[in-house]
């Protein structure tokens, strides 16, 4: 199976599908500058100290929460202010979530990621606003959808003329409250675009804990590991100073004290699939 060879510029000097693994980490939502940058400040030092090109995340809208009684939102325009402060300060590209096709050219202003959630992956109107703005576009695999059938989605992005888009892979619904990942969707989906692997969302519980998400962290490493073998682009995590405080996704996060350990065993992993990526056998 051949890889795709395209890339998604995101800046200058930051693209994915390069020589040199993307991650996508912050914490899940913005909650304020004190923890953005907090978050930030630390996960770029260790980014560059273990060879990542860093795009800092954080959410400016939880719109895609199991109870309306769940964390949405510090406001879109004070968010997109924190993102716009951190993203100065850090000196970093930034990347969001958008949910609704009015938001793609505001947002896009601040940003220079637009995150589609794995829900409105099939979204025309959204891919294609999120398209027209010019900047890249990283779409996440929803979990009814076949890896191959995203495809599509890729395709509709680019029919707007713009080529920077990239799939992200967060598990498949078994059952319910529970995700599965198929490893075998990491080099489906690379054939169309650069590949992102969703370490937080693939251990994530949905609805597990009565009106609000549940996760097993406990298992981030193993999964990270093994789609790190296969040799994808970048990775996605969401991370917290103290997770059970967390206003978003608190069991799934990783604790901003083990980042450090977890991005270097990412590390070792990613080199020795890319050192094996070419191998086949038919």
């Amino acid at each position: 199976m051949n890889r795709n060879t395209q890339v998604m510029k995101i800046t200058e000097n930051v693209i994915l599908g390069a020589d040199k693994p993307v991650l996508f980490a912050g914490p899940c939502a913005v909650e304020s500058f004190d923890i953005c940058i907090e978050i930030g400040s630390k996960v770029k030092e260790l980014s560059e100290k273990f060879g990542f090109s860093y795009v800092f995340k954080a959410s400016f809208d939880k719109a895609n929460r199991t109870s309306s009684g769940s964390f949405r939102s510090i406001g879109m325009d004070k968010s997109l202010e924190v993102l716009q402060r951190v993203g100065k300060q850090l000196n970093v590209p930034l990347v969001t979530d958008i949910h609704e096709s009015y938001q793609a050219a505001e947002v896009a202003e601040v940003v220079d990621v637009l995150q589609i959630p794995a829900f409105l992956c099939r979204q025309t109107d959204l891919l294609l606003a999120a398209g027209n703005t010019g900047k890249a576009v990283k779409i996440k695999r929803g979990q009814f959808m076949a890896p191959e059938d995203m495809q599509y989605a890729v395709t509709k992005v680019r029919s707007t003329g713009n080529e920077n888009v990239c799939l992200t892979e967060r598990g498949f619904s078994l059952g319910y409250h529970n995700l599965v990942v198929d490893m075998r969707g990491l080099p489906i989906m690379r054939q169309f675009a650069p590949v992102v692997f969703d370490i937080t969302h693939s251990v994530q519980q949905p609805g597990g804990q009565g009106g609000t998400s549940g996760g097993q962290r406990e298992f981030a490493p193993f999964l990270a590991r093994a789609a790190a073998a296969t040799g994808i682009d970048g990775f996605f995590i969401e991370t917290h100073p103290e997770p059970e405080k967390a206003l978003s996704d608190g069991p799934n996060l990783i604790p901003l004290h083990k980042m450090e350990g977890f991005l270097e065993m990412l590390k070792e992993s990613w080199e020795l699939g890319r050192k094996y990526q070419d191998f086949q056998v038919k």
